[in-house]
């Protein structure tokens, strides 16, 4: 069961999951994301590329904000909600900081990179201009269970 500040981005979440299985047809790590307007709605969608595009900065949330910025024609995403499946590395938690990205959803933790509460809290650091709310853990069974069968194949 989700906590009540999760269930509203159960939808979204789901459609990032859609674009994080998207990965699994170019051998990237399967995540997704997808940017919210103020409203809610889905403007933008990224997926890791890394492989597809031999890009190491080609992480689902970095393609996904570029892609939101692209949509409403400013870098500046102050009413936007990013949603992830994998908590944000410290590149994509720092380009969710650039964007001034007031909100960041994700599902399964990264105990060895993330950056939104787990290894690091860049999302929330003090010292930073800007500061983003997190909520993790939505479908983060759902969430795990794809990248745990996608590396599981690899060992």
């Amino acid at each position: 069961m989700e906590a009540p500040a999760a269930r509203p981005f159960v939808p979204a979440m789901e459609r990032a999951l859609d674009e994080a299985r998207a990965c699994l047809a170019t051998g990237d790590v399967p995540v997704g994301a997808v940017v919210l307007d103020r409203d809610g709605v889905v403007i933008a969608v990224g997926r890791n590329e890394r492989e597809a595009r031999q890009d190491p900065t080609a992480h689902a949330e970095v393609l996904a904000l570029r892609a939101a910025a692209a949509a409403i024609g400013d870098w500046h995403l102050e009413e936007h909600t990013l949603v992830v499946t994998l908590e944000p590395c410290p590149m994509c938690a720092g380009a969710v900081m650039a964007a001034r990205v007031p909100r960041i959803v994700f599902g399964a933790w990264d105990p060895k990179a993330g950056a939104s509460g787990s290894v690091y809290d860049v999302a929330r650091d003090r010292r930073l201009p800007h500061r983003s709310e997190v909520i993790g853990g939505v479908l983060e069974g759902e969430c795990a269970a794809l990248l745990d069968a996608f590396f599981a194949e690899r060992r």
